[in-house]
């Protein structure tokens, strides 16, 4: 049976608390509910240096802690940011990232560990978008892809990359998750 060290506890805390901080670094679009935060920054840098189980348990927190009514979700608080169009993007966090951490590979690898973000979590994260836009902002398929998806595509990417580059020196500060 494996039991969590204190070790592996701080760095999950510290991944909680990057999470409800990165969050308010974001800012509005003009065309969209939702915000180009840093928040997926540190998703994808908690999903480089922490195991799959860690991770989920790192972003589950973070939702609960914001579903509690905590500040740590930018644009809004509570259950009804959860339910609102861009509650989606929430649920899909608690799937994409651990599925990174799971692919991302034993060794770090700054292109690799971007690939497996623009090949995984980012796919899951706007799968997850788009749903809650269509159901809850009453739009079709195209509408909530141009509010969801296409704006985010650059700067996600810029961000899977940015993490990945961190990630990679910070798993051989750390060492392996």
């Amino acid at each position: 049976m494996h039991t969590t060290n204190v070790r592996e506890l701080s760095k999950m805390s510290m991944c909680v608390a990057l999470c409800c901080v990165s969050a308010y670094i974001s800012f509005p679009l003009p065309f969209t509910p939702g915000l180009v935060t840093a928040l997926t920054f540190a998703l994808s840098l908690t999903a480089y240096v922490l195991n799959p189980k860690q991770t989920f348990a790192v972003i589950l927190v973070y939702v609960l802690l914001g579903a509690a009514g905590l500040p740590v979700f930018a644009g809004g608080q509570g259950l009804a940011r959860l339910l609102s169009p861009v509650g989606g993007f929430y649920f899909a966090w608690i799937i994409a990232f651990p599925v990174l951490s799971a692919v991302k590979g034993a060794e770090p690898n700054l292109k690799r560990y971007t690939l497996a973000n623009i090949l995984t979590a980012i796919p899951i994260t706007y799968a997850g978008g788009l749903i809650s836009m269509i159901l809850l902002a009453d739009v079709n398929l195209w509408q909530a892809a141009t509010m969801a998806v296409f704006p985010f595509i650059p700067g996600d990417i810029l961000k899977a990359t940015a993490a990945a580059f961190v990630g990679v020196r910070l798993q051989k500060v750390l060492g392996q998750a």
